[in-house]
């Protein structure tokens, strides 16, 4: 089998001499990028691994919430669902229904029970954003370190090829080659943490929307355990 020049010269390290003979700001700008990179990627999992885990406990709470003839059924279980949102906009609902319940004996304000739980959603919406601005942040700074440390290399390339006199190619490409590898740097970093940003964010929403209907369908159970109807109790 043959190997393209391109791919030998990687296998054989070259692209780790080329990051080993770079100045010490080229160096300084590689562990920055390391750094953001590093964290993005720990933002990354954690979220990832956050989010898989909602999802599948949101939909056991689901199944166990619309089986569920009464509130007590479910609240005695809700524990065992976390880390699903839905748990935190239940319990919210919860709080409001028992204190209704404790003041008079029944139901007399549905909407406070809907805002509990909307303010139970925006809270658990916002668990779910914490540290994604990091995200952001490594994708839109990290194209411009890298571009930095370019910029510096062909600086200092350029210098030394001016105090040399030798004006060819060959003195100025090994520079040249050695200050790129930041731009790839930074690209590698800004890359993952982009698409990663865009697939949390819509998996977020996701989650948002599902908390939505799940407002509506508590309502309706809420309403169930009225002993009459919301609209007698509000004349």
């Amino acid at each position: 089998m043959h190997l393209s020049p391109v791919l030998l010269s990687f296998v054989g390290g070259e692209i780790v001499d080329l990051v080993l003979q770079t100045g010490t700001v080229a160096k300084a700008v590689l562990l920055f990028l390391l750094a953001f990179s590093v964290l993005s990627w720990a933002v990354i999992l954690s979220k990832w691994t956050l989010i898989r885990s909602a999802r599948r406990q949101s939909a056991r709470f689901l199944r166990a919430f619309r089986k569920a003839q009464r509130i007590q059924e479910i609240a005695s279980l809700a524990d065992q669902f976390r880390p699903s949102p839905l748990v935190g906009i239940f319990e919210g609902a919860i709080a409001e229904f028992k204190r209704q319940m404790g003041m008079t004996g029944g139901i007399h304000n549905a909407t406070a029970i809907q805002r509990a739980m909307q303010i139970s959603s925006s809270e658990e919406i916002t668990r779910f954003e914490r540290n994604l601005s990091w995200l952001a942040i490594t994708a839109a700074v990290t194209p411009f370190i890298g571009l930095f440390g370019t910029v510096w290399g062909i600086i200092d390339a350029f210098h030394g090829l001016g105090t040399a006199g030798a004006a060819t190619l060959r003195a100025v490409a090994p520079g040249i080659s050695e200050a790129l590898i930041t731009t790839a740097a930074g690209l590698a970093a800004a890359i993952p943490a982009v698409i990663a940003y865009n697939l949390i964010i819509g998996s977020i929403r996701e989650l948002a929307s599902r908390n939505d209907d799940f407002t509506l369908e508590m309502l309706n159970l809420v309403e169930r355990q009225q002993p009459q109807p919301l609209s007698e109790v509000h004349r």
